[in-house]
This record gives structure tokens, sequence and C-alpha cells, in this order.
């Protein structure tokens, strides 16, 4: 057995002289390298493996100044990689309103008012993530539901997709909404059909005008955020993070970094509209070091299936009036395509939302477009959830090398109602995993935390199981998209990372990769998806420190601990 971590050895030995930083033995390694797949230990030195092998391989490397990790053969991985977070947003929501679990709309009213009851009056109460979807029948909320319990209190609270959210009157009334104002283009201001007045329920881009007035937050405030959230990653287990709503906020990020407080690598993504600001600073994709870097764009094609505002060539089941709504960023027509044509020419790698089959197949259009008369290059381009595909359209993906950018919760999550929204046979190549990667298609796995959880480890089993959340798919929701743990498990690393041009450095344990991994507290492969959902994170390395040791492995014997705020989380698991 020894002999197979012979050659991982031969690669540091100008290094054997050096005492590592940290080592993990006794362990089970999966390190996703195809020239060794297992191993028993890992040697770190500064933020670089530098050795893989058995335990008695790697022991000699570890010196008075080692920190030792005995695994007591538990499985390790390469740390986790979310292609698709809202980071900042994720650190705010650990403080405000929780409604995702809201079972009822008077549960949902009184979780408003009790946080409104501890919150000073004037203060904007945000957040919310919920879903009427619970609730029987499926009515949206109004803010007769909430009126009379936050007088005092401006309320604006999200879907948990994002494409919609609930204003009470005192919002509506600083946003100026009345059941005179108009539709925005790409967005719609929700009525009661008795009367015309706004229910308080506002999509896609009507959001804007909610947007416009709401008070912004402190850089403190961001940064307390921020700090929530890198500690909550990696007690989750994820080393690295794609943020997709990253904006303006990268400076929170490099503070941080600067004070040696972030935990979590971040590739920072701007709003593709505002692409040629970013392009005439002459930065390109995947710009900056291991920690944060730049260089990604993010649009939107449509809304979500949620809101009943994702783009289908056919109209809802449960609302024959429409198929969806394109995205403001399509309108006019032509305009996404002259800014996927600037942003790819100028280097810089382009990312967009399509939901519906119809967002779907025009994205791929301009893709094909751009590729087209921008010549082919090393691009990756990528699609946001990928979520609801025609089979024609999948081939697509491949032949341009289209990275289907996915949130496997999304299918255990939605596919408790979809068929409501689109019908059994529509709904075949919703979250099509399987058909995607036997088309040669890279997948990323993601959460799109705050939408869905950010715990890597129930969306690898909503990815094998697809077992819906109400229990009622026991054998999985259009089983024939199942993928193996051991493919999901590669979306979640090595596919994240090449979405993000990190392949040559993350996504396996190798020497020379950057030393994340993972220690988990059973071994998930073989495990039923219900036990995986389960599993919980022992141990997260980022950057070759020790992010995050779960509270019962304190007791290993380790020297040094350079994070001191170790484990001590702002949340527990939503």
């Amino acid at each position: 057995m020894e002999s197979r971590f012979l050659c991982s050895l031969c690669l540091v030995t100008p290094l054997l002289a050096l005492d590592a930083d940290l080592v993990i033995l006794n362990a089970r390694v999966r390190t996703l390298d195809p020239r060794r797949p297992a191993a028993e230990a890992v040697a770190i030195l500064g933020n670089r493996i530098v050795a893989v092998g058995s335990s008695a391989e790697i022991r000699p490397l570890a010196g008075p100044r080692t920190q030792s990790v005995d695994a007591g053969g538990r499985r390790v991985l390469p740390g986790f990689n979310d292609s698709h977070v809202h980071f900042l947003s994720g650190g705010f929501q650990l403080s405000s309103v929780d409604l995702r679990d809201a079972a009822t709309p008077q549960e949902f009213a009184a979780r408003i008012r009790r946080f409104a009851e501890k919150t000073p009056p004037g203060r904007w109460i945000t957040g919310g993530d919920w879903d009427h979807e619970r609730w029987t029948g499926g009515p949206l909320p109004t803010k007769e539901l909430i009126d009379a319990l936050t007088p005092r209190h401006p309320v604006w609270v999200r879907r948990l997709d994002g494409h919609m959210a609930l204003a009470n009157s005192l919002v509506l009334k600083l946003a100026g909404v009345t059941r005179d104002t108009q539709d925005p283009p790409g967005g719609l201001i929700v009525r009661d059909p008795r009367t015309g007045e706004p229910t308080g329920v506002l999509k896609d881009a009507a959001m804007g005008l909610v947007e416009k007035v709401r008070p912004g937050y402190s850089f403190e405030e961001k940064l307390a955020a921020a700090l929530a959230a890198t500690e909550y990653a990696a007690r989750m287990g994820v080393s690295s993070v794609q943020d997709l709503s990253a904006g303006v906020d990268v400076g929170v990020y490099q503070t941080l970094l600067g004070r040696g407080e972030l935990k979590t690598r971040i590739y920072a993504v701007s709003p593709l509209p505002a692409w040629d600001r970013l392009a005439r600073t002459g930065v390109r994709a995947a710009f900056g070091g291991a920690m944060l870097r730049i260089g990604g764009l993010k649009g939107f094609a449509d809304g979500s299936l949620g809101s009943t505002t994702a783009l289908f060539f056919d109209s809802y089941n449960d609302a024959p009036h429409s198929s969806g709504l394109p995205s403001d960023q399509m309108l006019p027509e032509g305009a996404m395509l002259e800014r996927v044509r600037g942003a790819d020419r100028a280097g810089l790698q382009v990312m967009i939302h399509a939901i519906g089959d119809k967002a779907n197949d025009q994205i791929l259009s301009l893709f094909e477009t751009a590729i087209r008369e921008n010549g082919d290059r090393d691009r990756r381009f990528r699609i946001e959830h990928a979520q609801h595909l025609r089979a024609r359209d999948i081939p697509r993906f491949a032949a341009a090398r289209v990275i289907a950018s996915m949130q496997p919760y999304h299918a255990i999550d939605d596919g408790r109602w979809a068929e409501k929204r689109i019908g059994r046979e529509r709904a075949r190549f919703t979250y099509a995993f399987r058909s995607l990667l036997d088309a040669g298609v890279t997948l990323a796995f993601g959460s799109d935390w705050t939408v869905a959880p950010l715990n890597p480890l129930l969306g690898i089993a909503g990815a094998a199981g697809r077992q819906t959340l109400d229990g009622r798919n026991p054998g999985g929701w259009i089983p024939e998209q199942k993928i193996t743990v051991e493919e999901a498990v590669r979306a979640y690393t090595l596919g994240s990372a090449f979405a993000e041009f990190s392949g040559g450095e993350k996504g396996t344990l190798a020497p020379g990769m950057l030393a994340d991994l993972v220690m988990l507290s059973r071994d998930i492969f073989g495990l039923p998806p219900a036990e995986i959902a389960a599993t919980q994170v022992l141990l997260t390395v980022v950057d070759g420190k020790i992010a995050y040791k779960a509270v019962s492995e304190q007791r290993s014997a380790l020297r040094r601990n350079p994070w001191p705020r170790v484990g001590q989380g702002t949340a527990t698991d939503r």
C-alpha cells in the first residue's frame, strides 16, 4: 500500500529537512488526484501541501513545532468550493429575521412581530428568505399581514430566491409606490385584483423602487457581516466561494484579509452592466492573489421559478397568462449581447443567471455569437443555475464549453412544487445533472446562499438522492438525473475550481496545491443521502491554517492556533 504514495514524497525531497507546519495523520484521504486517489496522511508547509502518503511516510516530516491532527480514520477531502454565493448577504442574514421555514402566513407574521419587538423603532427589518410554497395553497404574503405589527418599522423581506420581496405600507409610502405606479420594464408590482392596490409584493426590477430608498449599510456593518460569513463558511467546510454579488464591496474583503481575519478564498464578481468600468482598468479574469481575486461579471437573463418570473417558451401551468419575464438587463433587444461581446473581448469572465428554458436558450445563443465573433480562447463562460433546459440545448453547453454552475439543493427544494408550475414532461430536464455530465459539460456546484443553506453536504445529498424536502420522493425526483456522490464531490471541488480558473491550485490534495481540506464525521461515500445530509464537518483547513475545529475535536494536541476565534461561529446551520 505504501508504495502507492512514494511518487508524492519524491516531489518534496528537498523539503524533508524542514519541519511541516501541519500534518494530518491516520485519515482516509480522497485526494481527487488521479495519480494518487487515496492516502492516509497529508503534510503542509506554509499554505501549500508538500506531501501526501501513508502515515508512516508523513510522520517523519513532523517536528517539535508541527501541529499534528490524528484523524482517527475519518474521511478527509479537498476543501469545498461554493461556485455561487451572496456572501455579504449571508453574513447579514445571520443576524436578521429568519423566515425561511415559517410554515404558515401566521408564523411568518409572528416572527416579524417578535423581531420588531427587539429592534429600535425606525430601523429597517430586512432579510427573511420566506417561502410561500410551504403554505397551504401557496398564497403570496401581503402587507396587511404585518402592517399592524410594524407601524414604526420599515419592513422589506425577500423571498428566498431573491426575485420578489414584501414591503409593509410604511416602505411602500417611502418608495412612493401607489396604485398609479407603473410596472417598470422587467418587473411587476403585484396588485389586489379587486382594488388595484399594491399588495406589498414587488417582483424583480420592481424591487428597485424600494432599493432606491433603503438606507445602505456602513462599512463597519459590512465588515461585521463579512466576518460572520467567513467564520460560518469555515464551520461548513467551505474554503472557497465565488461571490456573485460582491460588486463594490471587494474592499470589505480586502480589509479582513489585511487584518488576518479572512478564512475564505473569495472570487469577487461584479455586475455585468458595469463591465466597461472594470475593462478600462485592464484587469482580466481571475486577477489577484490566492485569497482574493476579481475579474468575473454576473448578469441576469430572467427571474425565478418560484416567483413565476423565470422565462419559458411555454406559459406556466398555474399562471397561463404568463411565461415569465426577461430581466431588465435583456432590454432593449441586443443590449445583453453588446455587454457579453464587450466584456469577453476585454478578457473578463461572463456568468449569466438563466432559469427558464427560453432564458437558457437565449444566453447560449449570445455566448455562441461572442465566441464566433471574438475567436476561440479559454474564456469559461458560465450559466448560473441552468435550471430548466430543453434536451436539444444540453449538447450546446458542451460544444461551446459553457460551464453549468448549478445548486443541487434547489432540486430537492423546488421539486416539492415545480411540477405545479411547468408539469412533469417539461420538468424532465430540470436540474439535469446526469444529462449534462454525460454530454461532457463541466458542472460547478454551489449553494446560492442565502437562497439555500451554505452546507455543501446538503447539496451533495441532493444531487445524489434528489429526495425532495417534503419526503414525497424517496426514490428521487426525476431520478434519472441523479449523479454519484463522487461526481457531486468533484463538482463541489474540481468543477468549481475550474469554473474560477484555479484548477491548477485548488480542488485536489496533491503536492504543490493550496492547503485547503476538510475532515468529516463520517465517510459520505456509500452513505444514503439522508445520512450524508446529517454528516458534520469536524475540521476545516484553509491556506494551511486550521480555520475551524469542532468542539468535540478540541482535545487533539495542537501546539499553536493561528486563528484564536476557531470554532466561535455565529449561527447554527439553517
